[in-house]
């Protein structure tokens, strides 16, 4: 899994499920095998930072699959209770396996060196001290890099304790999270087919948090009944169907960036229970293709749904201006918010990416706005917490239409704790158990 992730760029959530039914791995084995991939994956920034430490050449310079034993083997002996003589022995036969002798030894001989110290004395050895740079302490003691750790401490007022929550929460297998899709299934239906490993989502009257078992093998997911869906991206939907309107009937729902289609396939359901239509756009044709199955099963749970899915960009609108009642743009972002459900994504995503996403977010909110009628509403949501894809965007855009006046997101989520000041709302895991999910809604004056 550690090459796929580094020679394709594959997804470690998507590529790890096939490995292990592939292998045959029973539980214990596929959970040991899970942690080793997802927890290297993560603090790969760090075992890089000791592996430069202990070895005789730096780390960008080491042949690539050996550089991925040397991590595999520095977390084992670092972060599990795996014995340091087995860390080590493995390791080293599974790069004699894939290299040469030679490399065999190297790899012996970097990983008795790591193994002299815990990780608690190599992040004291490596990390600048916290008195005296708190970012750059933490991006090693917490497996971020750098300019994530600003990111957070900067949504989070400049709060170091926090932040440093914040981090932590980042590094914990998240829960799985269930949809019950509004018209296919109840809550109470789907929590009685989970075999008491199902618990009711604190926030989403449609989720369900699952303890342990396989989503896939519940028969309300393979049918497209449920889905698996972060209760923060089910409020997303959720807050923008309970936006009050201004005058006016509400009639037809867009979801501008929708692909693959959990968000639409809540949406479709929740709009036909209002008589409305939703219209589900995604610019890529294999999105819009996946888009237009969740949207089909959707449609069969409930015979009144109206949903269609289309093949279009919503930078260059195929609707009419004016013609929509609720706009969702959930829109492109760097997905720092879910660093936790993707081990690999902090380490991928660079400082560089931020101003060509913000200008494509505002773009796509400005579209967003004009498409709506007087009264109408668009609710912008990115998985981030990163303030130039999140408050910036919607001050700017509030700035540009003075037609415009934001909305209090905060009494439509009533109950959900540590909302902040702020009409907008910024989810956490360490506060809320969710992704860090940014949501916000505004509505043309009528």
């Amino acid at each position: 899994m550690l090459r796929a992730v580094d020679t394709r760029d594959a997804y470690a959530n998507l590529v790890l499920p096939g490995l292990l039914r592939q292998r045959r791995l029973d539980a214990r084995d596929a959970a040991l095998a899970t942690e080793l991939a997802y927890g290297t994956l993560r603090a790969t920034g760090t075992l890089d930072a000791v592996l430069a430490r202990c070895a005789s050449r730096p780390v960008a310079e080491i042949d690539p699959p050996v550089r991925d034993l040397l991590r595999l083997g520095a977390y084992q002996l670092l972060r599990t209770r795996v014995p340091a003589h087995a860390a080590v022995s493995t390791t080293v036969a599974l790069t004699r396996a894939v290299a040469s002798g030679g490399a065999a030894g190297f790899t012996n001989a970097v990983l008795r060196r790591v193994s002299e110290r815990s990780q608690a004395e190599w992040v004291a050895e490596i990390a600048p001290p916290f008195d005296e740079d708190a970012a750059g302490h933490l991006a090693l003691a917490e497996d971020h890099p750098r300019w994530v750790v600003g990111a957070f401490r900067d949504a989070l007022g400049g709060d170091l304790a926090e932040t440093a929550a914040a981090l932590a929460a980042d590094n914990v297998a998240p829960a799985v999270h269930l949809v019950a899709r509004p018209g296919s299934v109840s809550r109470a239906e789907l929590l009685e087919v989970t075999g008491g490993l199902g618990s009711p989502g604190p926030w989403s009257p449609y989720a369900v948090r699952l303890a342990g078992g396989d989503p896939g093998a519940l028969a309300a997911v393979r049918a497209g009944r449920a889905g698996v869906q972060d209760e923060g991206s089910q409020l997303a939907a959720l807050v923008l169907a309970r936006a009050p309107l201004g005058v006016g009937l509400d009639r037809v729902w867009l979801d501008a960036c929708a692909g693959p289609g959990g968000k639409a396939a809540l949406l479709a359901g929740l709009a036909a229970e209002r008589g409305a239509a939703l219209l589900a756009a995604d610019r890529a044709p294999h999105r819009a293709r996946l888009l237009a199955g969740a949207l089909a099963v959707a449609a069969s749970g409930q015979p009144a749904t109206r949903a269609l899915a289309v093949v279009a960009d919503a930078t260059v609108p195929a609707w009419a201006a004016g013609s929509l009642d609720r706009v969702l743009v959930d829109a492109p972002c760097t997905g720092l918010g879910a660093l936790r459900r993707r081990p690999e994504a902090r380490w991928r995503r660079r400082p560089a990416d931020v101003p060509g996403l913000s200008a494509l977010q505002r773009e796509l909110l400005r579209r967003a706005v004009t498409a709506v009628r007087p009264g109408g509403v668009v609710g912008y949501v990115v998985c981030s917490p990163h303030l130039a894809e999140t408050r910036a965007v919607v001050a700017d855009i509030r700035r540009e239409c003075p037609d415009v006046e934001q909305l209090d997101v905060r009494p439509l989520l009533a109950g959900v704790p540590d909302l902040g000041d702020d009409p907008a709302v910024q989810l956490w895991p360490h506060r809320h158990g969710t992704d860090a999910m940014f949501l916000a809604l505004l509505r043309r004056r009528s």
